[in-house]
């Protein structure tokens, strides 16, 4: 039997004379935002005014907006549906300062059909992700949450989206990260179920409501989006989320092919696409039906958001009056680097990374003195890289944008080495729980079984390196999200003593510590290693 989506093509041709009513649907598509409404640096971090006048960013809104404008006149009287698969808030100051509502705004005046919610939305909790929603002036959807026992998000929140486009009835579905609790701050009335199950009568759903046209759109990373494709039958094509993946199908740098393909229990082959992050790219997907509602055909690309493209004035002029109020404070130099500091997300979910160093050293300073031997700082707390030379307060803030505080407390080395485990724990998927540390080195296989992978841990004491004690109590010092048990850190929450989770900001530390060490070389030394 041919795969679906090429059964209906073959079919059609084995009929002389039968007319294909083929059905083509363009579908744009960003992901993961995260607040990045100015352009961006190749490092992902906010770009200075001058170099971004000097055609060396990428991205923001006023650029993305002009980019999908174009498509649209391109495509005028064809099939398109404008997509966010998730993740606009949290990355910079227009979020600290606006909550999610300058997000809002910009998404209005680009014209989204859809968004799915992605796990960072419900950062400052269900009230503000309500105010987001109602702002918008299109339908959110996210459906693997149970949401009957939210006063907040009841009734705001679809599961299933259908949208007629063209004459024919394109349902949407959508999940978000499971492990949303551990990462994020959505209380204890929003239910969070199995992506895969969700998606799963959701698709039943509309199919017997007669529509055959299924796109899931999803914040649940290219690795579960894979395992949903392989899963569940009748979705046409996933555009996904949450992974920062860079699809592409011309550039030899990419992280894998656009689309990427899946194979479903019925031998479809399901094309998933994701447009890595932070407005840099747009995706564009194209996908060819036939009459019978199969994919015969889906093809497309990355588009770079490159400097070439002009800003639209409006949106520009909007970012421009938003930013006046942060402007000065983003644009305080705080120190000086030698040499680009690594804070990709690639290095620092998978290893030893240089803004781990600095971050992790950092907290590590500040509380010292405090009786504290170790810090532990999650991967997935860094979210860009710095460039050489002076470093803004925007710059530090790009790279810690959540607000986090230093928490001390103490810690069993038991707990310590089960902190490890966990950190490394999902390696394979880029988790953002891999551990960046200070005053204590270990080793990791990520070959071995999670829950065994850690070994030749120790810790410096007084000037010299000791093996990890188990039944020795350490001091700790962390973040306050990673201290409440965030990023799968339970037993910080279970087990830390003494805990004090209203330190410093964590922003503000890092700062701190630059300016005292200006000008900062960024350095890895080995206290992470892997067999």
């Amino acid at each position: 039997m041919l795969p679906r989506l090429f059964r209906g093509a073959a079919a059609l041709a084995l009929v002389p004379g039968m007319a294909a009513a083929d059905y083509t649907l363009h579908i744009l598509h960003i992901n993961d935002l995260h607040s990045r409404l100015e352009p961006i640096s190749r490092f992902d971090s906010t770009c200075s005014p001058e170099d971004d006048a000097a055609g060396e960013c990428f991205g923001g809104v006023a650029r993305l907006k002009t980019l999908i404008d174009a498509r649209r006149a391109e495509l005028e009287g064809e099939n398109l549906l404008v997509l966010d698969a998730g993740d606009q808030f949290q990355g910079s100051l227009f979020f600290t300062t606006y909550q999610g509502q300058a997000a809002a705004e910009f998404m209005a005046m680009i014209g989204f059909d859809a968004m799915a919610l992605g796990n960072h939305e419900f950062n400052l909790g269900p009230a503000k992700l309500a105010d987001f929603v109602d702002a918008l002036p299109f339908p959110v959807i996210s459906g693997s949450l149970d949401l009957s026992q939210s006063e907040e998000l009841g009734g705001k929140v679809g599961r299933t989206l259908v949208l007629e486009v063209g004459g024919e009835r394109i349902g949407l579905v959508s999940a978000v990260a499971a492990d949303t609790p551990e990462l994020s701050s959505p209380g204890p009335d929003v239910i969070f179920m199995d992506e895969i199950d969700s998606i799963a009568a959701q698709v039943e759903v509309l199919e017997a409501r007669g529509v055959d046209k299924i796109v899931a759109l999803t914040h649940v990373g290219l690795t579960h989006d894979i395992r949903i494709a392989e899963a569940v039958e009748g979705i046409d094509a996933i555009v996904g989320g949450h992974s920062h993946t860079y699809l592409s199908a011309s550039d030899p740098d990419r992280a894998g092919a656009y689309p990427t393909y899946a194979t479903a229990p019925d031998g479809t082959m399901v094309p998933i696409v994701q447009a890595y992050a932070y407005s840099k790219y747009l995706g564009h997907l194209t996908l060819t039906f036939d009459d019978a509602g199969n994919v015969t055909l889906a093809e497309g690309d990355t588009i770079l958001v490159g400097p070439d493209i002009a800003k639209d004035e409006a949106v520009a002029d909007r970012v421009a009056a938003l930013a006046e109020p942060i402007r000065e404070k983003m644009q305080e130099v705080v120190a000086e680097t030698t040499a680009p500091i690594d804070g990709a997300r690639e290095s620092c979910r998978a290893r030893e990374c240089e803004m781990g160093n600095l971050v992790a050293d950092a907290m590590l300073d500040r509380v010292r003195d405090q009786g504290i031997q170790i810090a532990i700082q999650n991967g997935g707390g860094l979210r860009a890289s710095i460039d050489a030379g002076e470093v803004s307060m925007g710059e530090v803030l790009t790279v810690l944008p959540f607000q986090n505080t230093l928490a001390t407390f103490q810690l069993e080395g038991e707990d310590v080495l089960a902190a490890l485990e966990n950190g490394v724990s999902q390696i394979e998927e880029g988790a953002g729980r891999f551990p960046q540390v200070a005053g204590l080195k270990y080793t990791f296989d990520a070959s071995a079984e999670p829950g065994s992978r850690v070994s030749d841990v120790m810790v410096m004491m007084e000037g010299d390196w000791q093996p990890l004690d188990p039944e020795a109590t350490y001091g700790v010092v962390s973040n306050n999200f990673m201290r409440k048990g965030g990023d799968g850190y339970s037993m910080f929450a279970a087990d830390a003593m003494n805990a004090y989770d209203f330190g410093p900001g964590l922003e503000q530390v890092v700062a701190d510590y630059l300016a005292e060490n200006s000008p900062y070389t960024p350095y890895t030394d080995g206290r992470i290693t892997a067999k």
